[in-house]
């Protein structure tokens, strides 16, 4: 059957490759702002911020075709499922850019302080489980994969137990004043990661909405933990 409505299946088919624009650069600054706190590297700190300049562009930009294209075609069905899961993502998205901003101010702030390595290799690896979390996330996304967006509640796990263990690592370093300092922020940064790991868990329920019709919270931390 021929396609009834093809100026609005175009403008929702460009909005959805817009966002997936916006998703790749996310989760690049995710990545940037890391490596620019475990290299101490103001360079790629400057270059996080000025991403997130360019994020927070596309974000209004989404936003307004967004609320053009809901004023002039009224979507319904799966497709307004589709509208709603892009506006969520769109938000979730902007997020995550600055919690990636938040992470590199505080790698600029503290380049000069004494590190500890242990904290560093646990903020390493939260970021190294983040990678394949927030590219899952995108790609359920992008391929309507229900079975790939129920993945990421487990793969949260160990994201949120390294948060909740960091502060031991940090009461450690209490008997050197500038050291402790510094491990401070670092349980800053080990919220905005395990934020972002958050983040990209509630990608995952807009994806199961846009399939299913069905608002469901997947399982977190806090709910493998009661038991």
């Amino acid at each position: 059957m021929s396609d009834q409505r093809p100026d609005f299946h175009a403008a929702l088919k460009s909005l959805e490759e817009t966002t997936l624009s916006m998703a790749d650069k996310v989760e690049g600054m995710v990545a940037m702002a890391i490596r620019s706190l475990v290299n101490s590297d103001k360079t790629l700190v400057s270059q996080v911020i000025a991403d997130d300049d360019v994020v927070d562009e596309i974000y209004m930009e989404i936003r307004s075709r967004w609320m053009n294209i809901m004023a002039r075609q009224q979507p319904m069905g799966r497709d307004l499922r589709m509208m709603a899961a892009i506006l969520e993502m769109n938000n979730t998205l902007e997020r995550m850019g600055d919690q990636s901003v938040n992470i590199a101010r505080i790698a600029g702030l503290t380049a000069g302080l004494p590190r500890e390595e242990t904290i560093l290799a646990k903020l390493q690896e939260m970021g190294d489980l983040l990678k394949p979390m927030i590219r899952t996330a995108i790609d359920a996304f992008g391929r309507r994969d229900a079975d790939e967006c129920l993945l990421l509640p487990a793969m949260d796990v160990p994201v949120d137990v390294l948060n909740r263990s960091m502060w031991k690592h940090v009461v450690a370093c209490g008997n050197d004043p500038q050291l402790l300092e510094w491990a401070t922020r670092m349980i800053l940064v080990s919220r905005a990661l395990e934020r972002v790991g958050d983040q990209a868990v509630d990608i995952g329920e807009q994806v199961a909405f846009l399939l299913t019709g069905d608002h469901q919270e997947f399982l977190r931390f806090h709910d493998y933990d009661a038991d």
